[in-house]
């Protein structure tokens, strides 16, 4: 099987994906790896979903938003990040948004006058500090090989800092089998009590929502999409009621089911 993820290789994204498959494609964004899996050039993408420390990766939650895809797996693994350079001697810190953000206490408190430079993912970042020796990556010890110094390492704010990812394949492989499942639901909608009534639902049939997040729908101002993760299988008949009733709040808009899944914790 092959899978598409964030690149180059070495990303988190990239350890993740090894454990779904031996062949591994790149891309830059995820928007672009959401592109490849809708469109059938690849069985499977790997893609982050949530960090323990910095929240939902909201390109993602966008992406799956906007594109039709299933959501057929979710893999958890721990985040360790170095810094890595070519000696201490660097005025620049380049990583992926949320390693900089993950890293932000150890950043403000050692290196406060340094440039902090956002790049496509953790990898690029130790890329850059491969190629100018001014410059430093945050990502994984393992990346620094034999020509980068791992100048610090554990730097995340929190030694419990893990990532969610799902992976995600066409919607022809979607099932409703599995100890979680995950929604996308446009309401088109705006009134008071509208949360509510898309929560009570899941509440009502003492099923566990284990994350709830809006997005802009990008339609208009104060218009959003909601996203939802809940502990059941699309098969029980508990959430077949409870998205029957979500599918009658948003008649003017639409339900997409992403499909159910188990997880897996990965280690590295």
């Amino acid at each position: 099987m092959q899978a598409v993820t964030l690149g180059p290789a070495g990303t988190y994204s990239h350890r993740a994906a090894s454990a779904v498959a031996d062949d591994v494609e790149f891309r830059e964004s995820v928007t672009a790896i959401v592109e490849a899996v809708a469109d059938e050039s690849f069985e499977r993408g790997v893609v982050p979903i949530e960090n323990s420390i910095e929240g939902s990766v909201t390109e993602t939650l966008d992406a799956l938003a906007d594109r039709e895809v299933s959501v057929v797996r979710e893999v958890v693994t721990p985040i360790r990040h170095a810094l890595l350079a070519q000696s201490g001697n660097f005025s620049t810190i380049a990583s992926h948004s949320q390693a900089l953000a993950q890293c932000r206490s150890y950043l403000e408190s050692e290196y406060p006058d340094a440039d902090l430079e956002a790049v496509a993912s953790t990898a690029r970042g130790v890329e850059r500090a491969r190629e100018d020796p001014t410059v430093a990556g945050i990502g994984h010890p393992d990346n620094a090989g034999e020509d980068l110094e791992i100048v610090a390492e554990g730097i995340q704010d929190r030694t419990s800092n893990a990532t969610r990812f799902f992976v995600i394949a066409p919607t022809s492989h979607r099932s409703e089998a599995g100890g979680k499942s995950s929604l996308v639901v446009y309401p088109n909608a705006n009134y008071p009590g509208l949360l509510l009534e898309l929560l009570e639902p899941f509440a009502d049939r003492d099923i566990n929502l284990t994350r709830v997040e809006s997005r802009p729908s990008g339609e208009r101002l104060g218009d959003y999409v909601f996203h939802l993760d809940f502990a059941a299988g699309l098969y029980e008949e508990r959430s077949q009621a409870a998205i029957a009733a979500l599918e009658d709040i948003a008649e003017n808009g639409w339900v997409r089911r992403l499909g159910s899944y188990d997880t897996e914790h990965v280690l590295y």
